[in-house]
């Protein structure tokens, strides 16, 4: 068995201490450790023992704070958020104003291979179009307009079909969730 070198717990002090160096209340602290605002409050207080999966987390976070930048989603910019996924990782965070044909990406895994534009870190409107085609049925596929119908959709727009179908397709295991 591997041994790891932080403690199995932490101390008040230490939950104390990280949320000042983060800036954040308890309310914020807890849902980032997946915990209520009443444990944070109980670990803070000393009544409460911090350990299991809270301890590695505290433990890197108070070693590197910078870390939180790639733990926390962006204020969404544009009216509409699409999160590319690989299972339940999140792979790409896209916001997308398709009035004004602008988005912006965020890559949250290196290799790209998983990232929804590849090594592409700016993609054009063109490319995020190219990109949800490829996450629905060919646009010559065979009794089109049955899918079509089953979907309840009254013509071939990958957008609305993706919304329709979270982007899922037979082959592999990525899937879109969408934010309006």
């Amino acid at each position: 068995m591997r041994e790891y070198i932080f403690s199995d717990r932490l101390e008040a002090e230490d939950i104390k201490a990280l949320r000042r160096e983060l800036h954040m209340t308890q309310a914020e602290f807890a849902a980032l450790m997946n915990v209520s605002k009443p444990t944070v409050e109980r670990w803070e207080m000393g009544r409460s023992r911090i350990s299991g999966s809270a301890v590695p987390l505290v433990v890197l976070l108070l070693q590197r704070p910078e870390l939180l930048d790639r733990l926390c989603a962006p204020a969404r910019e544009y009216p509409m958020r699409l999160w590319y996924m690989y299972r339940k990782q999140v792979c790409t965070m896209i916001d997308v104003d398709e009035r004004r044909r602008r988005l912006r990406i965020r890559n949250y895994v290196e290799d790209p291979v998983l990232r929804a534009f590849g090594r592409e870190e700016n993609p054009s409107f063109e490319q995020y179009e190219e990109f949800l085609e490829s996450r629905c049925f060919p646009r010559t596929r065979d009794k089109m307009k049955l899918v079509l119908q089953d979907l309840g959709l009254p013509y071939y727009d990958p957008l609305l079909i993706v919304e329709k179908t979270e982007g899922r397709m037979a082959e592999d295991e990525f899937w879109i969730r969408m934010e309006r």
